[in-house]
């Protein structure tokens, strides 16, 4: 067992409609109606942080730090990621679109590794997607920015002085890797499941340390590479029709479906 903890941790977390919410098209088309709808975490950061604050509880890593990127609302989830038990933020601040050709993945994962270069992490942690974008890109992009190794789709993590066991999600089953450190690891639903803050939590959250850097400051070029030309909701379904009997049904089926 090596005693070996790591210096930081840093964890991607993002602002994104809340899963519960039935996302309405806006009136022009142009994206999402954001206006008066409940915003968090989204599901896949809050695993990722959960698993940052665990490698701290475990004496691993040393501080556990959030980053969002977004608008001045993002400092409610970068409290959120503090209430639940990281030791400060950074908030870069942006007023682009995050979920559709505002602020597409690549400027993302450049924003963050100008943060990586300021703060000198031995790991990344974030979530293997957005609910929002679902671009699932980010982990990646990042870690060939950086140079460094990579594990996305995380069910496990553990860290072993200045290498990393995980266990990947992949669609032909479960794989287990080793990687070396530095590394950014994507988080899938298996790695934990969060802890809910506790209220005592929820109030030191606002005496931890948040600071701000504006996006336009941190030489990226944030012009969208990709261009959303219009966004519409999935056609209707047509009502079903009820059948009386089988004949009826097969009947249906052969003339009027011609599936027979």
């Amino acid at each position: 067992e090596t005693t070996m903890s790591l210096k930081r941790v840093l964890v991607g977390v993002k602002r994104v409609v809340d899963y519960a919410v039935r996302v309405r098209v806006a009136g022009d088309g142009s994206g999402v109606e954001l206006a008066n709808v409940k915003m968090s975490m989204n599901p896949f950061c809050e695993i990722a942080c959960e698993e940052a604050i665990r490698l701290k509880e475990k004496g691993l890593c040393d501080e556990a730090v959030a980053v969002s990127i977004g608008p001045k609302q993002a400092q409610e989830t970068l409290r959120s990621a503090l209430a639940m038990g990281c030791d400060r933020a950074i908030h870069i601040t942006t007023d682009a679109r995050l979920d559709h050709g505002g602020l597409d993945p690549l400027a993302v994962a450049q924003l963050l590794q100008k943060i990586v270069e300021k703060e000198s992490p031995d790991l990344v942690l974030v979530g293997k997607q957005s609910i929002d974008g679902d671009h699932g890109t980010t982990a990646p992009m990042l870690a060939e920015l950086l140079g460094w190794s990579q594990a996305t789709f995380a069910a496990s993590l553990n860290i072993d002085g200045t290498t990393a066991e995980v266990e990947r999600e992949t669609d032909a089953g479960t794989e287990v890797i080793k990687i070396q450190l530095p590394a950014v690891v994507s988080a899938d639903l298996r790695l934990n499941a969060p802890r809910y803050p506790k209220l005592p939590n929820i109030m030191k959250a606002k005496k931890k340390p948040l600071e701000a850097i504006e996006a336009s400051s941190l030489g990226v070029d944030l012009t969208p590479s990709i261009v959303v030309e219009g966004v519409a909701p999935p056609a209707a379904r047509k009502a079903g029709v009820t059948v009386e009997s089988v004949d009826d049904l097969v009947d249906k089926l052969k003339n009027e479906a011609a599936v027979l």
